[in-house]
């Protein structure tokens, strides 16, 4: 599975409906052919002044690219999307080989070139946060897609097998 991961600076693009590209965050890597996306908080002054910092911010799978009513590229939809934004759990404590790779390691956009245990803790964290059992799942535009209750981050807890230090 091809897996963007990417640290973000700010919430608002992807929306609560799933639009990654609304605000034309990310331009052309949005065009770059990917099965999933992990969206994770920035560490800098910016993340941190949106609650983002560290955090899994939203995830999505399942593709599918329209053009941008104003022309900037693409817009991206997921069949199944979860938007945690400052609510999400800390990367480093579900995903600490990705959260390595991401802040110590200064990585910006991961799409290949994961390790063994990077691409393992990126497909738990999708099936985790997607999984159709999941509280967290969501398909298609819903107003409840903006926010996670603590219930939801047990349910990935138990889904990832990991505790969550966030909650």
């Amino acid at each position: 599975m091809r897996i963007l991961t990417y640290k973000r600076t700010h919430t608002g693009d992807p929306d609560c409906s799933g639009q990654f590209g609304i605000n034309d965050c990310m331009g052309r890597v949005r065009n770059w052919s990917f099965d999933a996306v992990i969206g994770v908080g920035g560490i800098g002054s910016e993340p941190k002044s949106y609650g983002i910092d560290g955090r899994v911010t939203w995830v999505g799978r399942n593709p599918s690219w329209t053009p941008h009513p104003q022309g900037h590229g693409q817009i991206v939809t997921f069949k199944s999307f979860a938007l945690l934004e400052e609510t999400g759990p800390l990367l480093s404590s579900l995903a600490p080989y990705l959260a390595r790779r991401m802040y110590e390691k200064g990585a910006r956009i991961l799409l290949k070139g994961y390790s063994k245990e990077e691409q393992a803790e990126a497909e738990a964290l999708l099936n985790a946060l997607l999984s159709t059992d999941s509280s967290l799942a969501i398909t298609g535009p819903t107003p409840h897609s903006c926010h996670s209750t603590k219930k939801q981050k047990l349910a990935i807890e138990r889904s990832i097998g990991s505790k969550c230090k966030s909650c």
